[in-house]
């Protein structure tokens, strides 16, 4: 079930990849879209190659992606692809490497496949509801776990590398959390978790948007993690707002719950 699906997409990622990296060393203009985040041609590029190979690969499903105009017609769908074209723009401008080619599947609101791919270290994290998660580099495929960390105080918290904001910090320290690793891209922080790297992400703000989550989620969760929204409710796709409004809690799963309740005090700050 949906291997096909996941081959597509592992192949439209990759390819993608290919067309962003061959922006990456040479000069481009950025833009700033009205969030006031910035755009490159790659990512442009990017998306306009995704979307058009789904849409003719599976012309009845919806679609919604980053650079896209969202006419809506995705909320009549019950499958919806959900794309970044390019997780890590900023990453990418200042040419760090860590940014991501992103496909996620959703099914009636909830992730069923989603793929991760780093173009800068031929990296891909993949997984399909309830089949598992691996990831392929230099050749080499392997299945993917999270950590078995269970005691809060000792896990490794990852941070933005370049979004960091106060409230994190405020809740580490409320955590007893005295370990961190930094990344960009939602997609190569969780694959931090997946990888054992790290155990917990943390990102309280309203501000990422579905394509940033989707094909994290699913990797996650088939590596045995967990990912909510900051009050422990499930995240919601194919919503009219694409907006994470309540921003998310990624974990190992250990003590997800645990995490949840003490952040709670420090949510009526989330912006």
């Amino acid at each position: 079930m949906l291997s096909n699906e996941l081959e597509i997409a592992k192949k439209l990622a990759k390819e993608a990849g290919q067309i962003v990296m061959q922006y990456y060393h040479n000069d481009y203009d950025v833009e700033l879209k009205k969030e006031a985040e910035p755009v490159t041609l790659a990512d442009k590029a990017s998306n306009e190659f995704i979307t058009g190979e789904l849409k003719k690969h599976f012309p009845k499903d919806g679609i919604l992606a980053e650079e896209s105009k969202d006419d809506l017609s995705r909320l009549e769908k019950n499958r919806v692809w959900l794309v970044d074209p390019m997780d890590g723009t900023q990453e990418f401008i200042e040419r760090i490497g860590q940014f991501a080619i992103m496909i996620g599947l959703v099914e009636n609101g909830r992730p069923i496949l989603g793929v991760v791919y780093q173009p800068t270290t031929r990296t891909l994290y993949y997984a399909i509801k309830q089949q598992g998660a691996f990831l392929s580099r230099n050749g080499d495929t392997q299945p993917l776990r999270i950590s078995d960390v269970a005691e809060i105080k000792d896990m490794r918290l990852v941070i933005s590398r370049s979004h960091r904001a106060a409230l994190v910090d405020t809740m580490k320290n409320a955590l007893q959390i005295n370990k961190e690793v930094s990344s960009g891209s939602v997609g190569l922080k969780v694959g931090l978790l997946v990888e054992t790297k790290s155990d917990l992400y943390l990102h309280p703000n309203s501000k990422t948007k579905e394509w940033d989550t989707c094909a994290p989620e699913i990797i996650l969760q088939e590596a045995g993690g967990q990912m909510t929204d900051c009050w422990g409710e499930p995240l919601k796709y194919n919503k009219k707002s694409v907006f994470n409004e309540k921003g998310f809690v990624a974990s190992n799963g250990r003590c997800h719950g645990e995490i949840v309740k003490k952040i709670k005090p420090f949510l009526g700050k989330l912006t």
